[in-house]
C-alpha cells in the first residue's frame, strides 16, 4: 500500500504542470553525481556518460575487509520532442572480500551488475522559456543578475523506467531474474548566482518484496564557463540495503561536447563504510538542428503570445526606422 500511495502521489503531481523544452549549447551532463538533471538532452541528440571507481568497503558486524572496483555507465537520446528522452543506465561492480571472522582469513571475490535500468524522462515544467521570451533588461546589469524569487520555482521532470536484475546476484535483493520498476520525480532549479540545486525523490523496485525509497539533493556552482564544484547528499532506505551517502568533485568541460570530472564518496555508517575515489568522461554526438517548444495554454500561453508579438512589433519598428534613415541619407 506505501509503495501505490507513493505512486500515485507521483503521478498526482506530475499532471499539474504545463509541458515546454530547452536544448543546450554545451553538454547537458549528471555526473559526477548521483542525481539527474531535469532537463533532456534534446532530440536528435546521443550522449554517454561512463565512468569508474576504486574504494574500500569495511562491515564491522561481520568483520569483513572489501577492494572494491565500479564502472557505471549511462546512454542517453534525445529523440520526438525537445522534453523527452531514453535513458540506460547501469553499474558494474567487482569486489574481493576479506572475512576476519574465524581465525584464518578467508577471500573470496563478487562480480555482477549493481543495475541495468531502462527507462523515459519527460520534461513537464519549464519556468524558464518565458523568462527568455522576456530577454535581458539593456539598461542594468544589476537587474539581470539579482536575486529574484522566481527563481526558486523549478524546471519539474518526471522518470518512469525498468531495472533489470539478474539471478544469483548478490548485489541486488530478489533471487531469481526480474524486472521491476523504477520512477523518480526530478527538479532543477538554476540560480543568477551560479549555483544549480537538483533534487531527486525515488522510488526503486517497489512491486518486490524489498522496494527501496530515497532521494538525493546535488548543489553545484559554476565557477567559470568550463569548471563547476558539486556536493551532494544521498539517502535510501530497504530492507535489503540502506545508507547515507556523500559525494564532493569537480568537472571540467574539454568542448562543448566533451567534459570530465573527478569526485569522492563515503558512506556515513559503518556496515559497511563505504569510501571511493571516481573518475569519469561524458560525450555527446550532437545532431541537434532546430529547438522546439510546446504551447503553454491559458493565462500563460497568451502572456508568451503577446511578449512574442510585442517582441515581433520592435524588430519590424527597428527595420522601418532603418530604411527611413538610410533613405534620408541617399537624399544627402
Amino acid at each position: 500500500m506505501k509503495s501505490v500511495s507513493f505512486l500515485l502521489t507521483i503521478l498526482a503531481l506530475s499532471s499539474c504542470f504545463i509541458a515546454s523544452g530547452q536544448y543546450t549549447e554545451t553538454i547537458n551532463n549528471n555526473r559526477p553525481g548521483g542525481s539527474h538533471g531535469a532537463f533532456s538532452v534534446g532530440t536528435n541528440v546521443l550522449q554517454f556518460e561512463t565512468g569508474f571507481g576504486i574504494g574500500q568497503e569495511d562491515h564491522v558486524l561481520l568483520k569483513t575487509q572489501t577492494d572494491a572496483f565500479s564502472l557505471d555507465y549511462s546512454a542517453r537520446f534525445g529523440f520526438w520532442k525537445e522534453e523527452l528522452e531514453v535513458i540506460l543506465t547501469g553499474e558494474f561492480q567487482s569486489n574481493t572480500i576479506t572475512d576476519t571472522r574465524s581465525g584464518a582469513s578467508n577471500v573470496y571475490d563478487q562480480r555482477n551488475f549493481r543495475s541495468n535500468t531502462l527507462g523515459i524522462k519527460y520534461l513537464v515544467y519549464d519556468p524558464y522559456i518565458k523568462r527568455e521570451l522576456n530577454g535581458p533588461n539593456l539598461l542594468s546589469w544589476k537587474a539581470n543578475n539579482r536575486f529574484s524569487w522566481d527563481e526558486l520555482i523549478p524546471a519539474i521532470s518526471i522518470y518512469a523506467g525498468a531495472n533489470f536484475d539478474s539471478a544469483n546476484n548478490a548485489f541486488t535483493p530478489e533471487d531469481p531474474f526480474t524486472i521491476s520498476p523504477k520512477v523518480s520525480i526530478q527538479t532543477q532549479n538554476n540560480f543568477k548566482s551560479g549555483f544549480v540545486l537538483v533534487t531527486n525523490i525515488i522510488a526503486d523496485r517497489f512491486t518486490t518484496q524489498t522496494p527501496t525509497y530515497g532521494y538525493i539533493v546535488t548543489l553545484t556552482y559554476c565557477i567559470s564557463d568550463w569548471f563547476s564544484l558539486f556536493a551532494e547528499k544521498q539517502g535510501f532506505d530497504s530492507d535489503f540495503y540502506a545508507d547515507n551517502i556523500v559525494r564532493f568533485g569537480a568537472a571540467a568541460l574539454i568542448t562543448k561536447d566533451w567534459q570530465v570530472d573527478a569526485s569522492l564518496l563515503y558512506s556515513l555508517k559503518d556496515t559497511p563504510s563505504r569510501t571511493y575515489g571516481r573518475i569519469g568522461v561524458s560525450y555527446r554526438f550532437d545532431f541537434h538542428d532546430s529547438d522546439e517548444f510546446l504551447e503553454e495554454k491559458g493565462k500563460a500561453g497568451r502572456e508568451i503570445k503577446k511578449v512574442e508579438k510585442e517582441k515581433a512589433k520592435r524588430e519590424k519598428r527597428k527595420k522601418k526606422d532603418y530604411f527611413e534613415v538610410d533613405d534620408d541619407n541617399d537624399g544627402l
